[in-house]
C-alpha cells in the first residue's frame, strides 16, 4: 500500500470504524437474548424427547443446542473486543501498524466476522483493516498462521466440527437433572462412544458358520484335485511303438497349444463367420432395397414424361 493511500485511509478509518463498532456491539446483544431464548425452547423439547424415550432424536437436537451455547459464548467475548477496539480507535487511527496490545481483538474480529453471518458490521469493521493494513495481515488472521494472534476460545466456539461426545453426554444429564427427569445414560454413552464404520474399506467381513467352512473347504479341495488331475492327462507321457522303452517321450511339445485354446479358437471363427455372413446378407438386403427405389424413381419420371 502506498504512502498516499495509508494518508487517505487514516482520515476515513476514525467515524467508519466507530459507527461500525457500535452497531456491531448493539446488535450482539440483541442476538445474544434471541439465542438465549431459541436455547431454552430446545432444550424444553430434548427434554421432552428424553421423558418420552427417544433417545435418538435427543442426540441429535443436542448438537444444536451446544451449537447455540458455543456461538453466545464466542458472541461475548466479541463484544468485549468490540468495546475494547472502539475505546482506542484514535490509537488506531494515528498509528501505521497495528499496536501489539490490540493485535489479538482485531485479529479475533477479522476471524469471526465470516463466520458470523448475524454481524455484517463485523464485516465492515474487517474491510477497514484491509483498507489499512494491506491484504497480507487480513490473510494472516483469516488463515490461522502463527503469528495472527487469533483467540483460541473463538477459534474453539466458532469451529464447524462436531462436538466431542463428553460434551454431549455431559448437556443431556444437565438437561435431565434441569426438568427432573430419571433418565439413564448407559445407552446413549454406548451408542455414542462407538467408532463410526469406515465405508471407503468396503464392507465388514461376514462371519461364516463352522458347517458352511467345512463345506466351502471341501469344495475348494475337490476342485483343486480335479484341476491337477486335467492338467496331469493332458500333459501325460505316452510311449511309441518304434522307439525303445528306455525312457518316456512327450508327444507333446511346449508350442503346442492345449485342446481348450484350440476350441476356444475355432469356435471364435466360427462365430466372426457367422457375423460377416450375416452382415453380407444385410448388405445384399439393402442394395436390392435402393435398386428397387431407384427402379421406382424412374418408372415415375417416365409416367411424367408420357
Amino acid at each position: 500500500m502506498s504512502v498516499l493511500n495509508q494518508l487517505f485511509n487514516r482520515g476515513l478509518l476514525g467515524p467508519k470504524c466507530k459507527t461500525c463498532l457500535t452497531l456491531a456491539i448493539s446488535r450482539i446483544k440483541l442476538l445474544q437474548n434471541k439465542r438465549d431464548l431459541q436455547t431454552k425452547l430446545m432444550r424444553k423439547e430434548i427434554a421432552d424427547f428424553l421423558l418420552a424415550g427417544q433417545e435418538a432424536i435427543a442426540r441429535i437436537r443436542v448438537e444444536h443446542v451446544i451449537r447455540e451455547q458455543n456461538t453466545w459464548e464466542a458472541y461475548e467475548i466479541l463484544e468485549l473486543f468490540c468495546e475494547f477496539v472502539l475505546a482506542r480507535v484514535p490509537i488506531l487511527e494515528s498509528q501505521r501498524e497495528c499496536p501489539t496490545e490490540l493485535r489479538e481483538a482485531v485479529a479475533s474480529i477479522i476471524f469471526s466476522a465470516p463466520r458470523c453471518s448475524d454481524l455484517p458490521d463485523l464485516l465492515h469493521v474487517r474491510n477497514l483493516f484491509a483498507a489499512k493494513y494491506g491484504k497480507e495481515f487480513i490473510a494472516a488472521a483469516s488463515e490461522l498462521r502463527p503469528d495472527a494472534r487469533v483467540n483460541r476460545t473463538i477459534i474453539e466456539k466458532l469451529s464447524v466440527s462436531a462436538p466431542p461426545t463428553d460434551v454431549k453426554i455431559k448437556v443431556l444429564k444437565e438437561i435431565a437433572r434441569e426438568y427432573n427427569i430419571d433418565w439413564d445414560s448407559t445407552e446413549t454413552e454406548t451408542e455414542l462412544s462407538k467408532k463410526p464404520e469406515d465405508l471407503l474399506n468396503g464392507p465388514k467381513q461376514i462371519a461364516v458358520q463352522p458347517q458352511t467352512q467345512s463345506r466351502l473347504n471341501s469344495t475348494a479341495k475337490s476342485s483343486l484335485i480335479g484341476k491337477k488331475g486335467q492338467q496331469n492327462s493332458e500333459y501325460s507321457p505316452t510311449y511309441t511303438s518304434s522307439s525303445p522303452r528306455v525312457g518316456p517321450t512327450l508327444t507333446e511339445s511346449s508350442n503346442v497349444k492345449p485342446i481348450a485354446e484350440i476350441q476356444s479358437i475355432s469356435w471364435e471363427s466360427s462365430d466372426a463367420m457367422q457375423r460377416a455372413r450375416t452382415a453380407i446378407a444385410a448388405a445384399d438386403r439393402a442394395s436390392a432395397a435402393a435398386r428397387a427405389a431407384a427402379q421406382l424413381v424412374n418408372f415415375k419420371l417416365n409416367d411424367q414424361k408420357i
